[in-house]
C-alpha cells in the first residue's frame, strides 16, 4: 500500500463539481479522478492507521435511492468507518467542504439505548461522560447526533443530564476544513491524534451500551 500523502486539490474539486452535475455521465467521465484523488488516499489514510484502531470500512461511492425522493446517484462525500461495537466507533470523510473527522454511537436502540441512558442518569457513570464531552469539546469536537424533543420515557425533564439523556444516537465531530495539513501527509497524524483522544468516548459507549 502506498504511503499517505494527503488528500490533493483535486479529491475537493471533484465533490465540488458533483454537487453541480451529480450524473452517470460526469462520474463515467471522472471515475479515473475518484480513483486516484478520492478512493487511494482514503485506502492509504485509513490502511496507516488499521494497526492501531483496526481495519476501516470504506463507504461505496453509491448512494441508495430505492427509498429516497432524493435520486442523485452519488454520494458528495467519502466516508471511511472504523467498528468497535453496534454502529460505534471512529471515522473520517473527504468532499466538497473538506476533510472531517468524527466518533460516536451512530444508533442505538432496544435494551441497548436503554443501557445508555441508564449509566447517563447514574450519578457516577454519567458524571464520567459528562467528563469526557467537556475535555473533547474543549479541544474543538462538537457534540450532535439525533435527540428527542421531549424527555425520555422514565426520566424526568429535571434530571441534572436530560440533554444527553434526549440522545438517541451521540456523535462528535470535527472539521478541518480547507486547511493546508489536509493536502499533506501530516493529516495523518492529526487523525491518529484526533482518534486518540476521542478514545474514552468510545470506551464510555462499549462498557456501558449492553443490548
Amino acid at each position: 500500500m502506498p504511503d499517505f500523502t494527503g488528500f490533493p486539490e483535486a479529491a475537493l474539486d471533484f465533490y465540488d463539481d458533483l454537487e453541480m452535475d451529480n450524473t452517470k455521465m460526469f462520474w463515467e467521465a471522472r471515475k479515473e479522478t475518484y480513483a486516484t484523488a478520492v478512493a487511494a488516499p482514503m485506502k492509504a489514510l485509513t490502511a496507516a492507521l488499521a494497526d492501531e484502531f483496526g481495519e476501516a470500512k470504506i463507504f461505496r461511492p453509491y448512494r441508495d435511492v430505492r427509498f429516497a425522493k432524493d435520486k442523485t446517484p452519488y454520494k458528495t462525500h467519502q466516508g471511511a468507518f472504523v467498528a468497535k461495537g453496534p454502529a460505534t466507533g471512529y471515522y473520517v470523510q473527504v468532499g466538497a467542504p473538506g476533510v472531517r473527522v468524527g466518533v460516536g454511537y451512530y444508533e442505538a436502540a432496544g435494551p441497548r439505548l436503554a443501557s445508555i441512558r441508564d449509566a447517563i442518569a447514574d450519578p457516577t457513570r454519567g458524571g464520567q461522560l459528562e467528563e469526557i464531552l467537556t475535555t473533547m469539546q474543549a479541544f474543538g469536537w462538537e457534540l450532535g447526533g439525533e435527540r428527542v424533543k421531549t424527555a425520555p420515557r422514565g426520566y424526568s425533564v429535571d434530571d441534572p443530564r436530560i440533554g444527553l439523556l434526549r440522545h438517541k444516537s451521540m456523535t462528535l465531530g470535527k472539521s478541518y476544513g480547507f486547511e493546508p495539513v489536509i493536502h499533506t501527509p501530516e493529516l495523518l497524524d492529526r487523525v491518529r491524534a484526533d482518534w486518540r483522544e476521542a478514545g474514552p468516548f468510545v470506551e464510555w459507549v462499549l462498557t456501558y451500551a449492553k443490548a
